[in-house]
């Protein structure tokens, strides 16, 4: 076999190899398309039959995953590779990566509890492995929680099923704890009896129950109260600083006094502190 006939050889196959390549990108995006339009199918499919989206997205996320491997399989024994033996390598790569991350795994694993288990969906306020917000979606190894600074913070689902989690949305209402200073001269029953009848004109308060008003505590200044309404998860923070607002108008409508701190000094006690202070023209 001559030079020109290596040549022509070596340019066939390499055209036919170029044709493969080009092949295999066209499968490559059709089958893209194609998987994301039956992904769509079956969210509209789940939507329709009322499944909760937290199923949902952890559902899709699977299958999407799973139709990209077979995909891979196909594109491969479409240039010829054997793809049995690909599946043993696959298997045993599985194997060999499972051990090397087992934190992957144990994520995997903890996303398929919290999934039966159900602590929280998406859309649900929580407080979880130190971050607090919005859960946006529960994926295979991840979760996402939109903080209410608006910040979209990514955690394992791992951290999140070893650590304590409060739902926030589980309850129909919450509690907004504040406190409100008093000073010694004000009466403080009427002090409640005014708090109570202003938080409850506060939109989105509730009535039943309805808002708490009493003597938490007492320092120099002098009775402290706690001001407790409640609402529902979604209006906590408007609630919350119209109950501010509500008790700093109230105090100042009534022409309460500013609360100060209050010390009695005794006779020994000043003449204790004269002897420590010099006089001021020692001082200068």
């Amino acid at each position: 076999m001559d030079f020109r006939q290596i040549s022509l050889v070596a340019s066939q196959l390499l055209t036919l190899f170029g044709l493969k390549i080009l092949g295999a990108i066209a499968l490559w995006l059709i089958a893209q398309r194609l998987i994301d339009f039956a992904l769509k199918l079956v969210r509209r499919g789940f939507r329709s039959q009322n499944v909760d989206p937290t199923l949902i997205n952890y559902l899709l996320n699977i299958i999407g995953v799973t139709l990209r491997i077979v995909l891979v399989v196909a594109i491969l024994g479409f240039f010829g590779v054997e793809t049995t033996s690909f599946a043993a390598l696959l298997a045993g790569a599985g194997i060999a990566i499972g051990a090397a991350w087992g934190g992957l795994l144990a994520n995997f694993a903890a996303g398929a509890f919290l999934i039966v288990f159900r602590p929280f969906k998406v859309g649900d306020f929580i407080t979880t492995a130190g971050v607090t917000g919005t859960v946006t979606e529960l994926g295979l190894f991840t979760t996402g929680i939109n903080t209410p600074d608006n910040v979209l913070t990514i955690v394992a689902n791992n951290k999140i099923f070893a650590d304590n989690i409060q739902n926030y949305s589980a309850n129909p209402y919450r509690r907004v704890d504040l406190v409100a200073q008093l000073h010694h001269e004000v009466k403080h029953n009427e002090a409640i009896a005014l708090l109570k009848a202003k938080i409850s004109q506060i939109p989105n308060v509730l009535q039943n129950p309805a808002p708490d008003v009493e003597i938490q505590d007492f320092n120099f200044a002098g009775p402290v109260l706690a001001v407790r309404p409640y609402c529902n998860n979604d209006h906590y923070w408007q609630v919350y600083f119209d109950t501010n607002k509500a008790i700093r108008e109230t105090f100042s409508e009534a022409g309460y006094p500013i609360p100060e701190y209050r010390y009695a000094v005794s006779g020994s006690s000043a003449h204790a502190i004269n002897n420590v202070i010099p006089p001021l023209s020692e001082i200068t």
